[in-house]
């Protein structure tokens, strides 16, 4: 009987080796072929750790280059005309990090995620061909180690509804041309093997549809079961419950329903209709989304009370979700403390979790192995520390919290803002930049030697100062209106601040992919938090003293803290936030107490920590404004605050962004150009928008008329009073020759712009 099962794995190896190897081929230091020997390696390792796991469901074609979205584009032919004329890996590169000629696809987040997808672009005029070398080949690397797998595909329905059509009409009216598609897909699959499991990931079914797509859904797989008696179809949802789907999948001939039991308990009403169909559940029960160890006991629990529905040969237990939302192994960590560290668990050891979790709900408890009866201590003991552990508990944070009297700063928008255009002296179409500059190797070493106590702080400071000067003078080489100090003392936007706060934790190794080879390291909330001193004035006053134009200020918010931190979950997020919002209302303070005049507030990840499901978005909004609005409140009316946001659809939320009442915001709209300004002019929004004119995800230089084209665009919808000219996001992961040449073609844009209006 198969009793365990995983969703999907990390896949960017244990020690970023599929990053190095992407980031060396694009630099021109190395082959192709070195980039799929690396990725060959990879797959191998990651099968052979879940199979010495014990899984009986391990995934091929769960791992790619650059994104699962987009080698689903490529296996359905959805290739945009203006890529088509290349081939194999600069084609792919290519449609996800745009080349001289041509822009980059859409780039947005991956549900509630952090993770970043493809966004795929459909045309009617398009004719769509499958292609499925990758999957063939990926099965049989598995096949030829002795390794049998099942195939994980994004489903048709989640593939439609994550496009967009280039003419704005509806994506599912392409069902039509997809669905054939994908039965070509499983026909082929199904000369694999004899028997096949293929994995259908439609966590679109998460978000509650509408009734017109939830009537897709019987007829697609209908269609699909049909093809092959050699496949079992899995259909997984994840992030959420998906009750109104699995009502219609228990009338489908699929194999196994995979569903969310950690994010999405209310996927318990559906038992009994899952049971009455007979087919598989595969439950998700290890929280594939966050590192802390699952508390196996209760994990159990749970399962039994399934079992009281769903007969127990028909239970499969796994992840909540794939472990891509997983750093990979904790066995690297040499440096956190012992105690905090016992509290983990990574995606390797969250395999060993779901084989204990199944030997005790099959084999029964008493029967456990003395390693296994090891193992099972170790987790109740793990949990019971976390919970009494004096880490953890700060009772004068707690007391500040509950004492707050102040959750907003003074006057009226409309005011401050004639206030501070007077004060600040910047005109129609200021320019300025998001805020990071190049992170360039001298400056990674630097901070590594540091941190390795191999140079002093003053060798390092003097490091930070040079760059410091050099970031100021190319600025104002450019002729920008508003500078920035450029973050080089930076290492990431949160895990820059966490350092500096209590109740916060860093490993060494827990990267987590973002997109492509973009890795981040979320920072651990494992208790309550407190500023104990300034985290930034020292650098915001020393680079603002090397120039008479403005310097601003640098923040990251509490809700983007919190958005892309592993978060301790034995309290509310909410309260995880206020105690957050706090210390940047401190910093912001100190701030201009200093004389720094315009302070950026980032919150990057205000969009993707919404609620998939409708009936939980007021709750979020009220304590995400809530706290964005604390962090502000010691302000000034003469201190402007600046946010940003990341990758956001703004038509639902616009109403939330006028109460954060930030006195300029700045988005990302390089890829999309105008549409989401149009939004801010539908709603009447009144503050100042910089809409990002070039993407900076992109090697490409734009030219200066490409960038006076984008700005005019922008003026269609805004007047030029309204609007500030920007780069879409942050420069950190460009190079300076990529981005002297942008900044100053987009400061001679704004000025052409400006003589034409």
């Amino acid at each position: 009987m198969s009793k365990n099962y995983v969703i999907g794995f990390p896949r960017i190896g244990e020690q970023r080796e599929l990053k190095r190897v992407l980031e060396e081929f694009w630099a021109k230091k190395c082959s192709f072929d070195d980039v799929e020997k690396i990725a060959k390696e990879l797959k191998k390792r990651h099968w052979e750790y879940q199979k010495d796991a014990k899984m009986d469901f391990i995934s091929s074609n769960d791992f790619s280059l650059y994104d699962n979205m987009l080698d689903t584009s490529i296996m359905l032919g959805a290739i945009p005309k203006r890529f088509r004329h290349l081939k194999d890996e600069e084609l792919y590169f290519a449609m996800a990090r745009g080349n001289a000629s041509s822009v980059a696809m859409e780039m947005t987040k991956w549900f509630n995620t952090n993770y970043h997808y493809i966004v795929p672009e459909l045309s009617p005029n398009d004719e769509y061909r499958l292609n499925a070398s990758k999957i063939i080949d990926e099965y049989n690397e598995a096949k030829a180690l002795g390794i049998k797998t099942k195939i994980n595909i994004i489903g048709p329905i989640t593939y439609l509804g994550l496009s967009k059509r280039v003419d704005r009409g509806d994506v599912y009216e392409f069902w039509g041309k997809i669905v054939p598609l994908y039965e070509d897909l499983l026909k082929v699959i199904s000369t694999l093997d004899d028997e096949i499991v293929v994995q259908i990931d439609e966590p679109i079914f998460a978000k509650g549809l509408d009734t017109k797509v939830l009537s897709l859904i019987k007829p697609t797989y209908d269609r699909l079961c049909k093809v092959s008696s050699h496949i079992k179809i899995t259909v997984v949802t994840y992030f959420e419950h998906s009750n109104e789907a699995t009502k219609i999948l228990v009338h489908t001939p699929i194999w196994a329903l995979g569903l969310d039991f950690v994010h999405g308990s209310i996927n318990l009403d559906s038992l009994e209709r899952i049971a009455s169909s007979g087919k598989k559940l595969i439950c998700g029960v290890v929280n594939g989304r966050n590192i802390w160890v699952n508390d196996i006991k209760k994990n159990v629990e749970i399962l039994e009370d399934i079992a009281k529905s769903v007969q127990k040969e028909n239970i499969i237990i796994s992840s909540s979700c794939s472990f891509l939302h997983s750093p990979y192994t904790l066995k690297y960590e040499q440096k956190l403390d012992p105690q905090i560290k016992e509290w983990l668990s990574f995606a390797l050891e969250k395999l060993g979790e779901i084989s204990l979790i199944s030997k005790i709900f099959f084999d029964r408890e008493d029967n456990l192995g003395v390693a296994q009866k090891e193992a099972l201590q170790k987790n109740i003991q793990a949990n019971q520390s976390r919970k009494n552990s004096s880490l953890i508990h700060n009772k004068t944070v707690q007391t500040r919290v509950h004492n707050l009297a102040k959750f907003q700063r003074e006057g009226a928008s409309t005011k401050r803002l004639s206030i501070q255009r007077e004060l600040l002296g910047y005109g129609d179409l200021a320019t300025t930049t998001i805020g990071s500059f190049p992170q360039t190797p001298q400056l990674r070493k630097a901070r590594s030697d540091f941190n390795a106590a191999l140079i002093s702080k003053e060798e390092y400071d003097n490091v930070i100062k040079k760059y410091i000067n050099e970031c100021i003078a190319i600025q104002e080489e450019c002729g920008l209106d508003i500078l920035v100090h450029g973050e080089p003392e930076r290492n990431d936007m949160v895990e820059y601040f966490g350092e500096q706060l209590e109740g916060f934790a860093f490993t060494q190794n827990g990267w987590v992919q973002s997109y492509g080879s973009r890795c981040v390291k979320p920072p651990l909330i494992y208790g309550d938090v407190s500023r104990p001193k300034p985290m930034t004035l020292e650098w915001i006053i020393y680079a603002q003293s090397k120039t008479k134009k403005i310097v601003k200020g640098m923040l990251t918010g509490p809700v983007t803290i919190l958005n892309w931190s592993f978060v301790r979950d034995d309290i509310p997020k909410s309260e995880v936030s206020k105690q957050i919002a706090l210390g940047i209302c401190d910093e912001i303070e100190n701030l201009q107490n200093a004389g720094i005049k315009i302070i950026q507030v980032d919150e990057a990840a205000f969009k993707e920590g919404y609620p998939l499901r409708k009936d939980k978005i007021k709750e979020y909004e009220e304590w995400a404004v809530r706290d964005f609005k604390i962090a502000v409140s010691s302000a000034k009316e003469t201190t402007q605050i600046h946010t940003h946001m990341c990758y956001s659809e703004f038509n639902d939320i616009i109403d939330t962004i006028e109460n954060m009442d930030a006195d300029v915001i700045s988005i990302e709209t390089a890829r999309s150009g105008n549409e989401l300004l149009k939004i801010f002019k539908k709603a009447g929004y009144t503050k100042e928008v910089g809409p990002g004119v070039y993407d900076i995800h992109s090697p490409r230089i734009p030219g200066v008329e490409e960038i006076v084209k984008q700005i005019e665009l922008l003026l269609e919808v805004l007047p030029k009073e309204q609007l500030w000219i920007n780069p879409d996001c942050g420069l950190k992961t460009r190079k300076w020759e990529e981005v002297i040449p942008a900044l100053k073609n987009m400061v001679e844009a704004a000025r052409i712009a400006k003589d034409r209006v």
